[in-house]
């Protein structure tokens, strides 16, 4: 029994669970059981909260017993949280040392939207620290690995989310996406990965790495399931000030029309070498196949052009660590977590406390970021990156005045081995060379899973949208199911 609730949806759970085919608890025990027999290989998770998520799915039960219309829409339904998102009492460190034991005194947004719905909190996955990443091999603590290759990375920065939905270890998980953090290890990991408009979810309670960039989101097995979450997670929270006031639709609702007969842009840029940032061959293949099956379905495909798509990669490498310089500020052994032992003074304290508990990866961001927005610099690198990213939007703006979605690939390449890029770190950046734009320009993206290549790897297509066009990027990724 345990062993084929793994295989249902997180919609086919909250379906069984309603309906006391099975019980809250009987799911969380074969998600736990799971956990136990395989995490220890994978690294998918940082911390499992096995008394915590065993009590709630007990309450979800209860609740359950006593007036099913009283039960959230998410009841008795294990999730897990990358280790970005705070969680009051649970041990939240963003994968830092600097952060190793941080217990957060309360819930970011979308946790309390997540308990409130009834969802069962498994635990908190690994990720690249401080979400700075594309692999999850900068966690402070472990590696993740692929669960369809244990050589092979996972993605990053969330990287053990992905890993967890798609070994089973979870039914459904949470990311955040600065710079592609949830699509690039969805499609490394072969499950949907979806970033929302900037704006749509609450950041609130999310370890701020890129401000104006970041976005949290669902990584899934479906369409159908990033749907149910969303419906969920989405919504103005006054807590936020950048969360939109424009109401959330039903997305679960709207998923059940089909798209109208879409007009599919492809970039040029994104597909040949004009920009010299081609895939490779067998992502290009899997990505063609993807478009001859949306075409057979009756969308129209069309080249179109994202002409300055080759300063994007360079625009992001100065705003994120320009953002990321200044909101990691705050971690100096005086407000969190890690603190320097017998400091001679304020300053010796303030350094060797930062020395300690930041990775390289971080150290390297931070100096990036403090450079570009220094006196002399800021005009000749931010400020130029910041008219970059108006230009970014402006070529999608008017792209999106002939076609209803982009489409193209998530990364240059299926999921690497591990080690392969950790010495040359601009080649594990070009790894977000088809990710970054959308959080430049707030728009929400989608990593749809595709059919293994002859390699055997998982491969994907991603999709574009106008902003708060989500149920259109998920509608159109059932044509691919």
């Amino acid at each position: 029994m345990s062993n084929s609730l793994l295989e249902l949806t997180a919609r086919q759970l909250c379906d069984r669970i309603r309906s006391g085919q099975v019980k809250a608890v009987e799911v969380c025990q074969a998600y736990l059981q799971q956990i136990g027999l395989h995490d220890r290989e994978l690294g998918c998770y940082l911390t499992v909260d096995e008394e915590e998520a065993l009590d709630q799915a007990r309450e979800a039960d209860k609740v359950l017993a006593r007036s099913p219309r009283e039960a959230g829409p998410l009841a008795g339904l294990p999730v897990a949280l990358k280790d970005n998102i705070v969680t009051r009492g649970l041990r939240t460190s963003a994968g830092s040392r600097i952060l190793e034991d941080f217990i957060p005194p309360y819930d970011a947004a979308v946790v309390s939207r997540l308990r409130q719905a009834g969802a069962v909190i498994l635990g908190k996955t690994n990720m690249d620290e401080f979400a700075m990443g594309s692999s999850t091999e900068n966690s402070a603590f472990f590696p993740t690995r692929n669960p369809h290759d244990r050589q092979r990375v996972p993605g990053g920065s969330s990287g053990g989310s992905a890993a967890a939905v798609a070994a089973r270890l979870a039914p459904a998980a949470l990311g955040s996406d600065t710079g592609g953090s949830i699509r690039q290890p969805a499609a490394f990991c072969g499950v949907s990965g979806l970033k929302p408009t900037y704006g749509r979810v609450s950041r609130y309670g999310l370890i701020a790495f890129g401000s104006s960039l970041d976005q949290i989101g669902p990584i899934t097995r479906d369409a159908s399931d990033a749907a149910l979450l969303l419906d969920v997670l989405a919504g103005q929270d006054p807590n936020d000030a950048t969360t939109s006031a424009r109401p959330a639709p039903d997305f679960s609702e709207e998923l059940q029309h089909d798209p109208q007969p879409l007009r599919i842009g492809v970039p040029r840029q994104w597909m040949g070498d004009e920009a010299g940032t081609g895939p490779d061959a067998e992502v290009k293949e899997a990505v063609e196949a993807a478009l001859e099956k949306l075409q057979a379905q009756g969308c129209q495909i069309e080249e179109i052009s994202l002409p300055h798509t080759s300063y994007a990669i360079e625009a992001y490498y100065i705003v994120a660590p320009a953002e990321a310089s200044s909101n990691l500020m705050r971690y100096d052994g005086v407000r969190y977590g890690l603190r320097a032992e017998n400091p001679r003074d304020l300053a010796d304290m303030y350094r060797r406390t930062r020395t300690q508990g930041f990775g390289e990866e971080v150290k390297r961001r931070i100096m990036l970021g403090t450079f570009v927005l220094s006196a002399g610099y800021i005009e000749a690198f931010y400020s130029k990156a910041a008219k970059t990213r108006r230009v970014l939007l402006q070529d999608h703006l008017k792209a999106f005045e002939t076609v209803d979605l982009i489409a193209g690939p998530v990364t240059p390449t299926p999921p690497f081995k591990l080690g392969e890029k950790t010495s040359d770190p601009w080649q594990m950046y070009l790894s977000d060379i088809y990710t970054v734009t959308a959080n430049l320009t707030g728009l929400p993206a989608l990593s749809v899973p595709l059919p293994a290549g002859p390699s055997g790897l998982p491969q994907a297509l991603q999709l574009t949208a106008p902003h708060f066009q989500e149920s259109r990027l998920l509608q159109t990724s059932r044509l691919l199911a």
